[in-house]
């Protein structure tokens, strides 16, 4: 709530403008009534003619103009600042999960994330389009309608004055509700969002071990619980609208009432005054009516804003860039990890004190047992995630320094499993180019990745459709997309992070070959298990429990650390090198 008002501060000019509006709109209420009023009066008590209350017509007609126009300019204002506040709030989260994409994909459920994206931030927006213009105009409209009662009929305006404060009242009994049912409904709609989009990532895994059955009865329950909290909030919204309907319409007949016995019976007011104070009546009950139906709204708000301000403050460490630009020269950049650590929580994985030079054109290998840190250690060393202790410094500059866009441009990163999007084969492709492809590079990438062959087969050439995340494509094939993308950037820098693991001896010989002309421009920083892919390295850095147990040539490390050649041999099957 606190940051909704914190948020509601920042357009004070809007809100000043508000104000202007809703006075404009309480005169020309009152305004409108007059000459209504007067104009029955005249017509129908002093046998008036027409041409006589031909001005009263137009001004009846200008103060409906002005009304209308008054009050479309003030939900307007609201309008814009909702769609302002919506598309702050989103950037930020935005902002949030894109400064650390790797840590926000190992937390909590994506559809949860999608929720709080789009929905929670969605139902923000009638704290801003409703429920501050209403907040507003009642602050003006009914005082004035007040003050104009008292001074024709004192009794009308106490009347008012006693029956007002039961509609804020049912207000806050209400409000009190509304809020946590709301907070309610939005943790049952990221649940029901997170399930289902789990369940339909993981249907063919789901399908193949009889699991399909069970996680359909679960989805339907989450579904089942996320309408429960929705007509809970009807139920509520109903009864708030029952009451204040109630109220409103118990307010009026009073006055009437009161207004017919000093008319008809006391004869101490005149038709013009009854007449008149009768038809503001209405007006009166209306706008705090109004105020208490908003207000629902404003509370379901304030739910949906505490679920984004707690996705906002979740602890997650963002990699800080700086401003400074790092020149594509040549020449790949020299890197250096100067007893450079992370760690990814309490009780969690730690890598700690790692120390090494990667001159350009350096061949570098990252080894040791499963578990010792080697992808964090890539993660590291790609920008993915923040240097939490020590430093790495590129250039003789901390890495901190760059500018983001200027380090991703010079690197490229091939993982085990790359991302291929739901496009064409061409689109994915051009995903690593800094700049405009054309179709001419887009094919000499393909060839150079030696998947031009496959792609030509195919019946749309480049422009063949592949499913989200691949599907259609072997792993294979998926990796050598990935290498096209890299022939197609030219990066300085090159991370593999064992991009050969679970493919056929001739697939791996492809990408072999493809990273062996890849790194005759670049630097390449390879994680990979198997032997024959890291023996060759300039230098091997060899893992333990998230420290640097050693660092040298394969032959060095072999000779020197045991825990190494043991490792060697074990995937030799027992003989030594």
């Amino acid at each position: 709530m606190n940051s909704l008002r914190n948020m509601t501060f920042m357009y004070k000019w809007h809100m000043t403008g508000q104000l202007i509006l809703s006075f404009i709109t309480a005169l020309s209420i009152i305004l409108q009534a007059y000459f209504l009023v007067t104009i029955v009066d005249r017509v129908f008590l002093k046998q008036a003619v027409f041409s006589d209350i031909i001005w009263m017509l137009v001004g009846l007609l200008a103060v409906l103009a002005i009304r209308t126009g008054s009050s479309y300019a003030n939900d307007r204002i609201g309008i814009r600042m909702a769609a302002n506040v919506k598309a702050t709030y989103r950037r930020s989260l935005l902002d949030k999960f894109a400064g650390n994409p790797l840590m926000h994909s190992m937390q909590g459920q994506s559809g949860r994330k999608i929720s709080t994206l789009l929905d929670a931030v969605d139902d923000m927006d009638s704290y801003f389009s409703d429920y501050i213009p209403q907040l507003i105009r009642t602050s003006i409209i009914p005082l004035l309608i007040l003050g104009t009662a008292f001074t024709q009929h004192a009794n009308t305006g106490w009347i008012m004055l006693i029956t007002a404060p039961f509609i804020p009242i049912v207000m806050m009994i209400v409000g009190m509700q509304t809020k946590t049912k709301a907070e309610e409904q939005q943790e049952k709609l990221a649940a029901f969002s997170g399930r289902f989009l789990d369940t339909l990532q993981g249907l063919t895994t789901l399908k193949l071990f009889g699991q399909a059955n069970k996680q359909n009865d679960a989805i339907k329950q989450s579904s089942l619980n996320f309408r429960d909290a929705t007509m809970q909030i009807l139920k509520v919204a109903f009864t708030s609208s029952f009451m204040l309907e109630l109220i409103a319409m118990l307010g009026i007949g009073i006055v009437a009432l009161e207004l017919a016995i000093q008319l008809i019976i006391y004869e101490r007011i005149s038709f013009f005054t009854a007449f008149f104070l009768l038809v503001l009546a209405p007006e009166f009950y209306t706008t705090l009516k109004q105020l208490g139906s908003t207000f629902h709204n404003g509370r379901s708000s304030m739910g949906a804003a505490q679920k984004v301000t707690d996705a906002l403050a979740e602890s997650t460490l963002p990699v800080q860039w700086g401003d400074k630009h790092l020149t594509a020269d040549a020449t790949p950049p020299a890197i250096q990890l100067q007893n450079a650590g992370f760690h990814y929580g309490d009780d969690q994985f730690v890598l700690k004190g790692i120390t090494a030079d990667i001159p350009p054109y350096g061949q570098m290998a990252i080894a040791g047992r499963s578990g010792s840190g080697k992808t964090t250690l890539l993660h590291l060393v790609a920008g993915l995630l923040p240097v939490e202790n020590g430093r790495m410094v590129v250039n003789g500059v901390p890495l901190s320094h760059y500018r983001e866009k200027a380090w991703f441009d010079q690197l490229s990163y091939i993982s085990q499993q790359p991302y291929i999007f739901s496009g064409t084969i061409a689109d994915n492709i051009t995903i690593g180019a800094n700049v405009r492809a054309s179709r001419a590079d887009i094919e000499r990438a393909a060839e150079q990745a030696g998947i031009a062959a496959m792609i030509q087969s195919l019946d749309d050439d480049y422009d063949t459709l592949v499913g989200e995340a691949g599907r259609g494509l072997s792993g294979g094939e998926q990796q050598r997309l990935a290498l096209a993308r890299a022939f197609l950037k030219k990066p300085s820098i090159i991370l593999f992070d064992e991009p050969t693991t679970g493919l056929d001896l001739e697939t791996e010989r492809i990408l072999q070959q493809s990273i062996k002309q890849l790194a005759r421009h670049a630097t390449v920083i390879t994680v990979a298990h198997r032997l024959h892919t890291i023996k060759h390295a300039d230098n091997i850095l060899f893992l333990e429990n998230g420290e640097l147990a050693a660092s040298g040539t394969h032959r060095e490390l072999v000779d020197t650390v045991s825990s190494y050649r043991d490792m060697v041999r074990a995937q030799q099957g027992g003989r030594s090198e």
